[in-house]
């Protein structure tokens, strides 16, 4: 998006009334965003995001931003690493869309390529991974009993309904043949394990969801994007993470050593090393891990084709949505490996 499709008159006079800041705002799009939109708005010397839903939604649960404001603000104030919330709006008057606003943070995101003063200082990267395990054992401690995060969740039998839940999804919007699909999801009910212990669970952890210092060595300031957080198993979590941590033959890794501004490979953890790291720090069996690893690869597939399946019908214009698909099929040929692992 390079223009506003939103009244900006309407927005200002909402947001002066909410929020109470009046004055001129300057709103912009912004880059990045594989779901939802945003945009930053300046307003005096205050800066913040404004995240909205889709104009098209995928499904009726997708993108429910006034939820993760809620969850948001209900992990606030425990030194967790989240964003500062100020307000929701589920009027569609206001932007077409629901949305929330949050305080603007100044770091950095790490996608296709490290910033150039972590390339600079190599032996500084191995932070990278360490903060990603240690803020999501961190979020994983939450005491979430008495908190808002138990009304805003459903953890009975939280594993026993996930293959039925993200099948019936697929089936909302499937329009084309995903190799391996059911097969996979045959072989998860087949061996799914025992139910573990229930956390809040981020539902989307991974590299670039997390925002990182300007300064070395890394250190994540915040996480974002809480549009699936919930209270379940939280080795789903530690699965989905290692989905886009390098490894040999991982085309959809990021900043992976070899590429440009990729990680420095002397200096770059392996996937189990990091795993290891979540094991020793929470004193959580990894028996199982290689279901939740065939999961978390099959479940955001299934996720990402929803995009996908909205950019296949013009429903949008998003690029991120395009390259949705070759993501999708690479996720089911992980998703496929782990599950056919002896």
């Amino acid at each position: 998006m390079t223009e506003l499709d939103f009244d900006q008159g309407v927005f200002s006079d909402w947001f002066s009334e909410q929020a109470g800041r009046s004055g001129d705002l300057q709103i912009e799009p912004m880059r990045g965003g594989g779901s939802c939109e945003m945009f930053v708005c300046t307003s005096s010397e205050e800066r913040f995001v404004i995240r909205r839903a889709p104009l098209t939604a995928v499904s009726d649960t997708a993108h429910d931003v006034v939820r993760e404001f809620k969850v948001i603000q209900a992990l606030s104030g425990d030194g967790l690493r989240v964003p500062e919330v100020l307000v929701a709006c589920d009027d569609d008057a206001v932007l077409g869309a629901p949305f929330y606003i949050m305080r603007y943070v100044d770091g950095e995101v790490i996608r296709r390529k490290l910033p150039d003063h972590y390339i600079a200082k190599p032996e500084t990267q191995p932070a990278i991974g360490e903060e990603l395990i240690d803020a999501l054992v961190q979020l994983h401690a939450f005491d979430w009993r008495g908190t808002a995060m138990e009304d805003l969740s459903n953890p009975e039998q939280f594993l026993e309904r996930q293959v039925k839940r993200w099948t019936t999804q697929l089936e909302g919007y499937r329009c084309r043949d995903l190799p391996g699909v059911d097969e996979v999801a045959l072989w998860l009910e087949a061996n799914r394990p025992p139910p573990g212990r229930l956390t809040v669970m981020h539902g989307d952890y991974k590299v670039d969801n997390a925002m990182y210092s300007r300064a070395v060595p890394p250190r994540i300031i915040t996480l974002v994007d809480f549009e699936m957080t919930t209270v379940g198993d939280p080795l789903i979590d530690l699965a989905w993470c290692m989905i886009f941590w390098p490894e040999e033959g991982n085309l959809i890794a990021i900043a992976a050593p070899g590429s440009p501004g990729g990680m420095d490979a002397a200096h770059c953890q392996r996937p189990e090393e990091l795993v290891n790291r979540y094991a020793i720090n929470t004193g959580c069996s990894l028996e199982n891990f290689q279901w939740y690893q065939a999961f978390a690869a099959w479940k955001l597939g299934i996720v990402l084709e929803g995009s996908f399946a909205k950019f296949l019908s013009g429903e949008s214009k998003n690029p991120n949505h395009e390259f949705f698909g070759f993501l999708v099929d690479q996720l089911m040929v992980r998703a496929q490996r782990f599950a056919h692992q002896e």
